[in-house]
């Protein structure tokens, strides 16, 4: 039984991987499974044992990626980012780990629903930490998060899309100054 589920995740990972190469080419809607199984050398018939179609490969991606998020120590990225970093390298070390699916999931070229996945994902953890420090359960929190996490990712997507990309501390330091607008304004030469 061990063995046929450590082939059945192969297969499922080949398959997987065969839709990624294709999708990171073009849009899904001009994927078919003869391509995606062609490219990962199995029969169409195999494809059908583990997804409906091409959106059902994408989807059960999108999901693996997400529950990782459970596990990670977001308390409170938002409000503390200066103070407490940690969980800010936390946010960063994940991304960096699927950077090759979020960096083309949340492009121009991605699935625009999973942008609203990975919010819905951290917004409970986020939103229960704050609370926990005493922030009031409202209209304003909710927004303050909606916030922070659309600008959140979207400096981590495109610092990973970046060319010629800073370190990961200079990218951070931009990223607590970007949060502090009078502070970089008043570090320019010739500002008072």
């Amino acid at each position: 039984m061990k063995k046929r589920s450590a082939v059945t995740a192969i297969t499922k990972k080949n398959i997987q991987d065969s839709f990624w190469q294709l999708y990171c080419e073009k849009r899904i809607d001009k994927i078919t499974v003869r391509e995606i199984m062609d490219k990962a050398g199995y029969n169409r018939g195999t494809f059908y044992e583990y997804y409906t179609d091409v959106y059902d490969v994408l989807e059960q991606l999108e999901n693996e990626l997400l529950p990782n998020l459970d596990n990670m120590p977001l308390s409170s990225p938002i409000t503390d980012i200066p103070a407490n970093p940690f969980e800010f390298h936390v946010f960063f070390r994940f991304y960096e780990e699927n950077n090759k699916y979020f960096t083309v999931l949340l492009g121009e070229k991605g699935d625009p629903s999973f942008l609203a996945k990975m919010k819905n994902a951290v917004k409970p953890v986020i939103k229960q930490g704050l609370i926990a420090k005493g922030a009031k359960d409202d209209f304003a929190l909710e927004v303050l998060i909606e916030y922070n996490l659309s600008a959140m990712l979207g400096v981590f997507n495109f610092w990973f899309t970046c060319e010629n990309r800073p370190s990961i501390e200079e990218f951070i330091e931009c990223v607590y100054k970007a949060g502090n607008l009078d502070k970089v304004n008043s570090e320019k030469p010739g500002r008072q």
